[in-house]
């Protein structure tokens, strides 16, 4: 994978694996990856030895308990943490190879975050909030603009653009956060847990629009303990104390 977030298509073939797999080398290969935190003379394996394939085009969902790892391999899957031990390639790039500021341009530009929480600014319209990721890439003010509008636009949120958070519904905030996810064009789209603050109505819109994201070409990765929510992707694996089972 190159920095700018495009996927490698080439290398060896791996596994089949159920959905669209439009190039042979996996979005995510990860191969007995641990993470253990040390408090004191205290150790915790939160990952114990996880492998797992994440092909482009796939819509995958992560599924497990409260405390079950699933939270600890998001983080890694993100590039907000990093292995105790095992290997993580990405678009078949060693992330152990990568410094820090090369993983913080691959989390700007190959992967679109969408939490719970929303995690808007407040005050700022949805238009500025969307284009925010772009401010912190350099792109300058006229293209953020254009392209968080469209991105808005896609969303059905065209009307909305001028709003602020507290002025837009529980669904409507998420699909602000979704489209600042997707402004920055990433090749992958992570998601945790982001129908847990809506309720049913606007978690299957937020569902429905993962699918039609999916069906345009992007990767999606959907974090989860909702056995309903998890039925949606195309795919599922299950954490339980650390391990996929």
């Amino acid at each position: 994978m190159t920095l700018d977030g495009s996927w490698a298509t080439g290398g060896a073939t791996g596994p089949a694996a159920p959905g669209p797999q439009p190039a042979v080398t996996p979005v995510i290969e990860l191969r007995g990856v641990t993470r253990v935190y040390s408090t004191g003379r205290l150790e915790v394996a939160a990952l114990r030895g996880v492998d797992l394939d994440i092909w482009p085009g796939d819509f995958l969902a992560i599924v497990g308990p409260s405390g079950s790892g699933k939270s600890t391999l998001m983080n890694i899957l993100g590039c907000l943490d990093r292995p105790t031990s095992g290997s993580y390639r990405l678009g078949g790039t060693p992330v152990q190879d990568l410094t820090d500021d090369d993983l913080a341009r691959v989390r700007g530009r190959a992967i679109g975050f969408v939490f719970q929480s929303f995690n808007l600014l407040p005050r700022t319209s949805a238009l500025e909030n969307v284009a925010t990721p772009l401010l912190y890439q350099g792109v300058r003010r006229a293209e953020r603009l254009e392209r968080a509008t469209a991105a808005l636009g896609r969303l059905g949120l065209g009307d909305r653009m001028d709003h602020e958070p507290s002025e837009l519904s529980g669904g409507q905030q998420q699909r602000v956060a979704i489209a600042r996810a997707l402004v920055s064009q990433p090749a992958m789209l992570l998601a945790d847990v982001p129908t847990g603050n809506l309720d049913s109505a606007s978690g299957a819109d937020v569902i429905a629009l993962l699918h039609e994201l999916n069906d345009a070409g992007t990767t999606i990765v959907l974090i989860t303990h909702d056995a309903d929510v998890a039925a949606q992707a195309r795919r599922q694996v299950h954490v339980r104390d650390g391990l996929l089972v």
